[in-house]
């Protein structure tokens, strides 16, 4: 007989592996959970463009910003193309760059400060402004006024001369002693041209017309400029115009209580009687055109010279004692220049010493215009130099 102490513990471990049994077989399988899915990757902006780059612009100025006249007209144009192209060109200037060997430091020193494109505004930086653009091939030049070209350099120019026959017109109607001064600045085609543009506008309305000048050899210079003003007026003169680029010539005009013009800009204020209107220029349309050419890689080298049909040149702030036929011939003239009806140079016309440079109904090209070194008749003198082989 099994001892009840054994039957005990035996009852009690076969009990235990029944209920461990039981649970085995009731315990479900449980899968595992499925790993969490990674996080996508955080998305990333676009790297910002670069900020396109400015074209840095410079201008050279043979005068003072504040000379009233052709530097002025100048910086003018400049500020306007900088309104208008706003943040994608840098502009600056240097003023009262000497003509020669300053200029070329300075047109170098502009290549080194970054200037792309440079503009060089008076005659006498044609020389200096080919010797640098030669070495920086990656740099464009604009030169105003001069003849010479590169591959990276092209020139501008505006026909003052038109400018000069319009006052001339003015003038013929108003003198009274029938003799015009002319203060004139250096024996260039381009300043000879506007006194003999001058003469044959006013000769247009009053063929008794001459015309006194007195070279003063500068192109800014006040006091020398106030000197031949006087010296003109003292020698008859009654109404003065100017080929120079301050006021100085209207301020003496109105001190001797005579007339005279205001040149390049409008300077009426210098002078208000004694300003009969001024023969301006607008700069803006050409530098607009050049600095476009340079943003849009069009910039070609070559020649442009602009008058009123592009609306570089104008005559402007007409006195208001002008007679109104005076006045009718001033509009006349003015819409015939910019419709291309009026021819001021043809012909005939004859230089001050009888010969005929232009004959009967032929016109002048611009090979022509761009050599004068001659007076037509109602011109007193000889251009300087003029008789040089």
């Amino acid at each position: 007989m099994i001892d009840s102490r054994k039957r005990a513990l035996l009852q009690a471990t076969a009990l235990v592996a029944a209920v461990a049994g039981l649970a085995a077989c009731s315990k479900q399988e449980t899968p595992a959970p499925a790993p969490a899915p990674a996080p996508a990757p955080a998305a990333q902006a676009p790297a910002p463009a670069p900020a396109p780059q400015k074209l840095k612009v410079a201008w050279a100025y043979v005068g003072p910003v504040g000379d009233g006249g052709w530097t002025f007209a100048h910086d003018n144009a400049r500020k306007k193309v900088a309104e208008e192209f706003g943040d994608k060109i840098e502009t600056s200037f240097v003023e009262k760059v000497p003509e020669g060997a300053d200029a070329e430091r300075v047109f170098r020193d502009m290549v080194s400060q970054g200037n792309k494109l440079i503009f060089g505004t008076t005659f006498g930086y044609m020389e200096p402004m080919l010797k640098v653009a030669a070495d920086n091939k990656d740099v464009k030049f604009e030169h105003a006024t001069g003849y010479k070209t590169a591959e990276n350099l092209r020139t501008y120019d505006s026909r003052t001369y038109q400018g000069a026959y319009m006052a001339g017109v003015v003038a013929g109607g108003m003198t009274k002693t029938n003799t015009l001064g002319v203060v004139a600045s250096v024996p260039i085609p381009e300043v000879v041209r506007n006194i003999n543009s001058f003469t044959l506008g006013a000769q247009s309305v009053n063929p008794k017309i001459k015309t006194k000048v007195v070279w003063v050899g500068d192109w800014f210079n006040p006091p020398k400029e106030t000197e031949a003003a006087t010296a003109l007026i003292n020698g008859g003169a009654d109404v003065l115009m100017q080929n120079t680029d301050s006021s100085a010539v209207l301020q003496t005009a109105e001190k001797m209580g005579k007339r005279a013009f205001g040149w390049d800009s409008d300077m009426s204020a210098y002078g208000p009687k004694a300003h009969l209107g001024s023969a301006v220029i607008n700069w803006e349309p050409y530098y607009k055109k050049a600095i476009s050419d340079a943003l849009n890689n069009t910039w070609q080298t070559g020649q442009s010279w602009w008058g009123v049909k592009e609306g570089a040149i104008d005559f402007v702030s007409l006195a208001s004692d002008v007679p109104d036929p005076v006045k009718q011939k001033l509009e006349a003239a003015k819409a015939g220049l910019k419709d291309g009806s009026l021819e001021i140079w043809k012909g005939p016309i004859t230089d001050n010493t009888g010969k005929q440079v232009l004959a009967k109904d032929a016109v002048a090209d611009d090979k022509f215009l761009g050599g004068i070194n001659f007076f037509v008749k109602g011109v007193e003198g000889k251009v300087p130099g003029s008789d040089k082989k």
